[in-house]
């Protein structure tokens, strides 16, 4: 892989502790397919929309990318070029090897790390190119936002190491400064801030484009699952919400330029 690999997000997987429940949830909610992958024994299973897959659903402790003790949660796949010098310079800088590289035959080799603040991501090194969706269409992931214990050190660790530059920020208030980053300097692909003091530990959340912000914040309900914040107008005049689904798995949801209510 070429160093256009790198900084890019890739897959992403949610770790849980029913995958079965878990994919009716978000078929229900989010509408997208499920399409199961890999021998029986693994249960893991793709999810995509309509533009094809883009993540999967697997067992915590039981698929290869997970941490048993770790609660259910949604970790996305950022590439490297090369997944080992990643790990070597990461732990360099302070982070923890949660699972060691490991190749996934005719995809890539991933590994899961933690960074110095406690946020679990997976470098990883595709074996082919993949191609890049459109964040805007429904059912893709398109906003990766930090919350850390410290956004200055936060934003050196990743810059460093997938070569993410600054692309604007915003000041808000008592939280802080929230600094959008990007693999160019006119996309940003995602923000850091620092952590409300109720959460428990530093965790990146995924934001999922919507069609019906509302609509889907009634399924989110309708289904076992929580709206914990929002929906907010943020600049711009889009919307977001942050959800948890019925196995405790955070997310959030995105609608463009639409007003949305309560």
């Amino acid at each position: 892989m070429t160093d256009a690999t790198r900084g890019r997000f890739f897959w992403y997987d949610l770790l849980t502790s029913d995958p079965a429940a878990a994919r009716a949830f978000y078929t229900n909610v989010i509408g997208w397919s499920m399409q199961p992958w890999g021998p029986p024994e693994m249960a893991y299973c793709m999810v995509a929309n309509g533009e094809g897959p883009l993540g999967g659903i697997a067992e915590l402790g039981k698929d290869s990318a997970s941490v048993p003790s770790a609660p259910p949660h949604w970790m996305a796949y950022v590439g490297t070029p090369d997944v080992d010098a990643t790990i070597e310079q990461a732990e360099a800088l302070g982070a923890t090897v949660l699972v060691p590289a490991t190749d996934i035959p005719e995809i890539g080799r991933f590994a899961v790390l933690a960074d110095p603040q406690g946020a679990v991501f997976s470098p990883f090194t595709p074996v082919s190119t993949m191609p890049e969706m459109n964040a805007h269409t429904p059912g893709m992931f398109s906003w990766h936002e930090l919350h850390t214990s410290d956004s200055d050190a936060g934003y050196s660790f990743y810059s460093t190491l997938f070569g993410w530059g600054q692309t604007g920020e915003m000041d808000m208030g008592p939280m802080g400064m929230y600094r959008m980053f990007g693999r160019t300097p006119d996309k940003s692909i995602g923000g850091i801030m620092a952590k409300n003091p109720a959460m428990p530990a530093s965790a990146w959340t995924y934001y999922i484009t919507v069609a019906d912000l509302n609509g889907t914040l009634d399924r989110v309900r309708a289904n076992g699952g929580q709206v914990v914040f929002g929906p907010d107008e943020v600049p711009g005049g889009d919307f977001i919400a942050t959800c948890v689904d019925p196995q405790g798995a955070t997310f959030a949801v995105y609608q463009r330029g639409v007003q949305a209510g309560g």
